[in-house]
């Protein structure tokens, strides 16, 4: 467990940075914005580049990517159909939700779990690569189009429908760091660092972006949090998802011991901070984002406790 502690400290720490730099004011009243923008546009997509460009992709195809995949896809679809047809959602609100339910911090707190937890950090690469990948991409196009319109309020044409997602940088960033790795290019230092550099401000910049968002504003709170698409969300996200993955891996592909303890952790972990700058890049489900990654962040550690308990 000490893994777990350790990957929650460092997400807190940082979390704690940003609403105290939201607390003096010094960053300005659009401090927030600024940050996530760097982060979506710049730092994200060369961390990508960076994990891609040096990834075996031939470990990507494991029943962990399977069951990962599988559970992911599953819950999300779930919780959108839910969002969309019970709640009477728009589109945009419920792809945020469905990513709050379904999404992972791969990075700042799998790779630690996987590391001081499970004992191979490797095992988070596969579930990494799906939701860059795929995940991110389908659900960053969805948004793209569900909230792109014209001042008069019709749609764009089939033509920049069809294109705009293509111009997305986090997608960019995935596509040429995954071009490197399959033809096996060697990137000149001269660019290769420059880029290490900037991907460096992606996780932190999140973090602290997102400690930013909660100052002077409450989780949960009434009149402002749609708390009931945020508890669906966090239910989903740290008992469905899980469960689900626990039946795939076991039921599905037959894995047993460590094999499967490890996917059910992973399943388990919170809801990516990427979610919220995903949310605060098209101004859409913001609230929803940041509350369902406070809710599970917060869920997490009892929720891996007792998968510990029960599977390890």
């Amino acid at each position: 467990m000490s893994g777990v502690v350790v990957g929650f400290s460092v997400i807190f720490a940082v979390i704690i940075i940003g609403y105290l730099l939201g607390l003096s004011g010094v960053l300005g009243s659009g401090g927030e914005q600024a940050l996530s923008r760097l982060v979506f546009l710049v730092a994200t997509p060369a961390l990508l580049f960076t994990t891609l460009s040096d990834a075996d992709l031939s470990a990507i195809l494991s029943p962990t990517l399977a069951v990962g995949a599988g559970s992911a896809v599953l819950v999300g679809l779930t919780y959108f159909a839910i969002s969309r047809w019970w709640l009477r959602r728009q589109i945009p609100e419920c792809t945020v939700g469905a990513l709050a339910s379904s999404y992972v911090n791969a990075i700042n707190l799998g790779l630690p779990i996987a590391v001081y937890v499970l004992g191979d950090a490797a095992l988070v690469a596969p579930i990494l690569l799906f939701q860059v990948l795929v995940l991110a991409p389908i659900a960053l196009t969805v948004l793209e189009v569900s909230t792109s319109r014209t001042t008069t309020g019709a749609s764009r044409s089939l033509f920049k429908v069809v294109i705009a997602p293509l111009k997305n940088p986090i997608l960019i960033g995935a596509a040429a760091g995954l071009a490197v790795s399959l033809l096996d290019v060697t990137v000149p230092t001269v660019i290769q660092q420059p880029i290490t550099l900037v991907a460096g401000i992606s996780v932190p910049g999140a973090l602290i972006a997102f400690g930013l968002s909660m100052h002077g504003k409450r989780a949960l709170q009434r009149g402002v949090s749609p708390r009931r698409d945020v508890a669906m969300a966090a239910a989903f996200k740290t008992i469905v998802h899980p469960i689900v993955a626990f039946a795939i891996g076991s039921y599905v592909f037959g894995l047993e011991g460590h094999a499967l303890f490890s996917v059910v952790v992973l399943a388990t972990l919170p809801t990516a901070q990427n979610v919220f700058v995903f949310a605060s890049w098209y101004m859409r489900g913001v609230i929803l984002a940041r509350d369902a990654a406070i809710v599970t962040t917060l869920a997490a550690i009892p929720a891996i406790a007792v998968g510990t308990l029960l599977l390890a």
